[in-house]
């Protein structure tokens, strides 16, 4: 690929130093994102210019106007600390008519409110968890066709915020009150949907218009106790010692079936297309023991960092971590000039 400028946009308090040096392993845990981006894309030889962005729109303005980036790296999971404003930007680059990579703003909103995104996956008979939603201000009282035991998450939050051990009910009195928890401490409505015993498996999707699945990837929970639920909590996915205490890690599905993985891949691929996702994204399942496969969420621009998940499985691909972020590169300028 040609050298390009590249614009990368971040929260201001995750633009990364130039080198990893005198750094704790905590802090570099916090924005190893941004560093392995505007690293590995200068190593490429592009040249690169980080921008922390928050509050206002102007500075992304005032860079494209007096820098002109070829195309801009958009890292931006929030705006005005709100996760549902990330469309809104994306949204704004399509007017100032430059490239980005990531999803477009139709897929972003389709795929941030779970409720939507499972009715819509659900109508062209892909199987979700039964659920309903509790939105702030009403009484919590849970539908007769919703059996126990529920898993009960923001609506509307990704990256597992909101989900603990006690996130898992088993009675209605458990359900109000975690309800409550999510609707004062996380600030959204809540979602209570059935819960799947099973394996939780994820596969990252590359594409706009022809999509590529990568090899499916599973959580391990490890040698987690007993008297633990095994879900994706905070703890389980984000606390570094947590997960080595536990023996907790991601890597590659095994005794998965060459029908069951061309399976999860075609689904994958079906929910993108439903949801208008593209650029890059990663699907969630949970795999039953009867081997029925339910849609959990769909995640849009998920963590793009060297060693976590996505990028992992795409070099278990075969394709290194320069290569895919320069792909990503490439399916911005195509999304923004397909005639090229």
């Amino acid at each position: 690929m040609k050298k390009l400028r590249v614009l990368v946009l971040m929260h201001p308090d995750l633009v990364p130093p130039d080198s990893l040096k005198g750094h704790s392993a905590q802090e570099i845990h916090t924005w190893k994102t941004e560093y392995d981006v505007v690293s590995t894309l200068r190593t490429s030889g592009h040249d690169v210019r980080p921008l922390g962005v928050q509050h206002e729109l102007k500075p992304i303005r005032d860079e494209i106007e007096n820098w002109k980036p070829h195309v801009v790296f958009n890292l931006l999971e929030q705006f005005h600390g709100e996760t549902a404003y990330d469309q809104n930007v994306a949204s704004y680059l399509e007017l100032l008519r430059v490239p980005y990579t990531g999803c477009n703003p139709r897929g972003l909103m389709l795929a941030r409110g779970k409720d939507l995104s499972k009715k819509l996956v659900s109508y062209h008979r892909i199987a979700v968890p039964a659920f309903a939603v509790f939105p702030i201000g009403r009484k919590v009282k849970r539908p007769t066709r919703l059996a126990l035991p529920l898993i009960v998450k923001s609506l509307s939050e990704d990256s597992s915020v909101g989900i603990a051990q006690a996130s898992l009910v088993d009675s209605d009195e458990k359900l109000a009150e975690r309800v409550t928890f999510i609707h004062e401490r996380i600030g959204t409505a809540a979602i209570a949907e059935q819960y799947i015993e099973g394996r939780e498996l994820y596969i990252g999707v590359v594409g706009n218009d022809r999509l590529r699945t990568l090899p499916v990837w599973e959580l391990d929970f490890g040698k987690m106790g007993q008297g633990d639920n095994r879900i994706a909590t905070e703890r389980v996915k984000h606390d570094l010692d947590y997960q080595s205490r536990h023996g907790i890690i991601l890597g590659p599905a095994e005794n998965l079936t060459p029908e069951q993985r061309n399976r999860i891949g075609q689904t994958a691929k079906r929910i993108c297309r439903t949801l208008a996702l593209d650029g890059y994204a990663r699907v969630d399942f949970r795999m039953s023991a009867e081997g029925v496969l339910y849609f959990l969420e769909a995640n849009p621009n998920p963590e793009i960092a060297r060693r976590e998940e996505f990028a992992s499985a795409a070099l278990h691909d075969g394709i290194t971590y320069p290569d895919l972020l320069n792909r990503l590169l490439a399916l911005a300028l195509k999304r923004a000039n397909p005639a090229a």
